[in-house]
């Protein structure tokens, strides 16, 4: 029962690839000219989901992915054109998959709600294919039927046949009148399946008339038959006769190539050349037991005849087909390809993979301390090169949880879509920086707020077409995600060519509110950013998207708690630009420690540019705004004494340190009492009592066993150039 919980949990986590990978495609499928490779890749994904469903006797799953499929092999024909509505509909058919997958994980069963749903999608997908597509019925040949007994009808394969249809050979058993069979009504129901084209009826077994058998059956037909249906479906109207009888179906030319495509496209598998030939359609179950059937009556003739031969002689597939077979057959046994082997692992034991790997790094410090403090150059040196192995463990564990953000980045097509026909908004969402990586934690944390910023920049930002032409811009607004490294950062920017932000009236906004005092002078950047206030908003009525001042303060307090930071830029009528900067990962970083009295520090090393020391003279105090700067090679450079910041009290070394740190461009000194050097730090977060304090992010533990606090660089370097003197001083550089 475990076993199979764990292939049903690996089949859920794989349809949910799959349909990411669906609405990946069905989002680019209106800006493709050459449609048909998208198509049927959807088509794939879709019958990958619907035949491993079978598997676990899903019905519901297996019922309505059926109906999906038979749309997409419409419009994989030609029969039907893709178009805006049949991708809406393809769309709200992927997310009732979605939903029935959730259920499957849940072992529970679909609401009434979404129940009703599900029934009213099958019965449009239904009336659209009946119809061929949103435009209305397309005319059938179904009435153009010829019955031909006196000519012969060339075989497909023939150069003299112009058409691509499917080729049918039957020849009835003797006794199929005696069974109760009526061929007649094998060939109606084969019209339900599509046009028989024409026909020849033979007779290769007819007697001379004094021999003939009223009740004895001599007929044969060889059929050219126009359809979209599947071998499988088409085989299906023999069932009755296909032990007795020999019926073989030859597909059209444009099947070929689609059986060839499919069997490339199947998974290194170890698989059977039948399997192979069975999963791509081009044979059925059915043909596959008669032919190893055959084989293994020859073999008891000592008669050995490969099974490709018999498929191919025998008239049940073609021999390119099983010649693409073979070929993937072989390059499955001679391992020629070289496709990533990938081991999916629970993300609970990744995490405590991560936390194991942290306290072997704080063990190892602890250690490390131990053999210095020994003195005995053997065991300094053993620490050594075990540090750096811990080292290359740490940075291997921290590659595992990294992710491209590329996924997180795509899934807002949907959203854009989406939220852009509900404004009534033409909105193009374009992607860059997709492959950069970043820890798997963070990406889960930040797909809310990345969220509240899309649908803000929808909402607020991008004009209605009309509006934007009176302006002189394109009609269709630009949405742009794009995200990058820097300085052991990154960085994700969330831009768009809308409106932008409105200097006076979120000034006024604010002074409504409270927060901003008449008079009271701000430049562009403090105004701008005053839209992450809680209970802030500028719309002028609440809708389902915004107005309800709950999104942006919300964002700016998920990112803190990230260890990150969100600002925004804007030019009014020419778009904003909101920058949230994180940390590549929230686990172990390399930093820099320091101490100030008895108390130790730790600064992210990725944001220290130099060390200096702090002589007399080389100092100096504004005395209106009491901020301290010094002269770095005639460079005007802020800075703080965190021992007056931390009330940490003691007296002042008469040799003090500069810390240079930069964060956004903007250069600061932390002042410290002395440098230790580069550490590797575990991050512990801090306990809520300690979430108020500012200017410190984490804490770590020392190889002591003592604790260092984190410093919170880009919280001190706003600190630090928060007054009007101290920015005024660093301009002039």
């Amino acid at each position: 029962m475990d076993e199979l919980e764990q292939v049903l949990g690996l089949y859920i986590s794989e349809s949910r690839e799959l349909l990411d990978e669906m609405e990946s495609l069905l989002l680019n499928l209106e800006h493709e000219e050459d449609k048909s490779e998208s198509l049927n890749a959807i088509f794939r994904a879709a019958h990958t989901i619907k035949g491993s469903a079978g598997i676990f006797c899903l019905d519901d799953v297996v019922h309505f992915t059926h109906g999906v499929e038979g749309l997409l092999d419409k419009m994989r024909d030609g029969k039907i054109l893709p178009n805006s509505e049949l991708t809406s509909l393809l769309l709200d058919c992927k997310d009732h998959i979605s939903l029935l997958i959730d259920n499957v994980e849940l072992k529970t069963g679909l609401g009434e709600h979404d129940a009703l749903n599900g029934k009213a999608l099958l019965q449009t997908l239904i009336i659209v294919v009946n119809q061929g597509g949103t435009d209305g019925p397309k005319k059938s040949s179904n009435d153009n039927t010829q019955l031909v007994t006196t000519q012969a009808v060339e075989r497909e394969n023939s150069p003299k046949v112009k058409s691509d249809n499917w080729h049918i050979s039957v020849r009835y058993h003797p006794d199929s009148f005696r069974f109760g069979m009526d061929p007649l009504a094998i060939l109606r129901y084969l019209t339900t399946l599509g046009d028989i084209e024409s026909i020849t009826t033979l007779f290769p077994t007819l007697p001379n008339a004094s021999e003939m058998d009223p009740e004895t059956c001599y007929l044969g037909y060889e059929i050219n038959f126009k359809s979209q249906a599947n071998k499988l479906d088409i085989e299906g109207a023999f069932d009755f006769i296909r032990e007795d009888s020999q019926v073989h179906i030859l597909p059209p030319y444009s099947r070929v190539s689609d059986f060839i495509t499919l069997i490339e496209s199947l998974p290194e598998q170890d698989l059977q050349l039948g399997e192979i030939l069975v999963q791509s359609g081009s044979l059925t179950p059915n043909e596959l037991e008669y032919a190893l059937d055959l084989q293994r009556q020859l073999k008891n003739q000592s008669i050995e005849v490969p099974l490709g031969t018999i498929v191919v002689n025998n008239g049940l597939t073609p021999q390119p087909v099983l010649e693409s077979a073979i070929a993937k057959q072989n390059q499955i046994r001679d391992g020629k390809t070289k496709e990533i082997q990938s081991v999916r692992v629970d993300a609970e034991k990744l995490d405590q993979l991560i936390n194991l790997v942290g306290e072997l790094v704080i063990a190892g410090a602890s250690s490390s301390l131990h053999a210095h403090s020994s003195g005995d150059r053997i065991l300094i040196e053993s620490f050594s090169m075990l540090t750096r192995l811990v080292e290359e463990v740490r940075d291997a564990a921290l590659q595992l949880r990294m992710v491209q953000i590329g996924a997180t980045f795509n899934r807002f097509q949907r959203v854009v879509r989406d939220v852009a026909k509900e404004l009534g908004k033409n909105v193009e969402l374009v992607i860059t920086g997709a492959e950069t990586e970043l820890d798997k934690t963070v990406v889960e944390k930040i797909s809310d707020p990345l969220m509240h910023l899309v649908r803000n920049s929808m909402d607020h930002g991008i004009e209605t077409p009309d509006v934007r032409m009176e302006n002189q811009k394109r009609p269709k607004g630009k949405l742009t995600l794009n995200a990058y490294h820097d300085s052991g950062m990154i960085v994700i920017e969330v831009s768009d060519d809308g409106a932008g932000l409105n200097y006076e009236k979120i000034l006024k906004k604010a002074q409504q509110k409270g927060l901003v005092l008449e008079g009271e002078t701000l430049d562009v950047h403090e105004v701008n950013n005053l839209i992450f206030e809680p209970g802030f908003s500028t719309a002028d009525a609440v809708t389902n998207l915004s107005g309800r001042g709950v999104g942006m303060d919300v964002v700016k307090r998920n990112i803190t708690a990230l260890r990150g930071t969100v600002e925004v830029k804007s030019t009014f009528g020419y778009g904003a630009m909101f920058s949230i900067r994180l940390p590549l990962t929230l686990a172990i970083i390399d930093g820099f420690l320091v101490e100030i009295e008895k108390s130790s520090f730790v600064i992210p090393l990725n944001m220290v540019l130099e060390c200096v020391e702090l002589s007399e003279g080389n100092s100096d105090i504004d005395p209106n705004t009491q901020q301290s700067y010094i002269n770095l090679r005639g460079e005007v450079l802020p800075f703080i004494r965190l021992r007056r910041l931390f009330n940490l009290g003691g007296r002042t070394p008469k040799r003090e340190n500069v810390i240079v740190v930069s964060y956004l461009g903007n250069k600061v000194g932390l002042s410290v009492d002395k440098l230790v050097g580069e550490f590797q730090t575990v991050i512990k977060p801090l306990g809520n009592i300690f979430s108020h304090i500012q200017g410190i992010s984490g804490s770590t533990v020392l190889g002591s066993g003592e604790v260092a606090l984190i410093l919170d660089v880009p919280n001190l370097v706003q600190k630090i150039l928060i007054t009007e003197s101290a920015k005024a001083l660093y301009s002039q550089v």
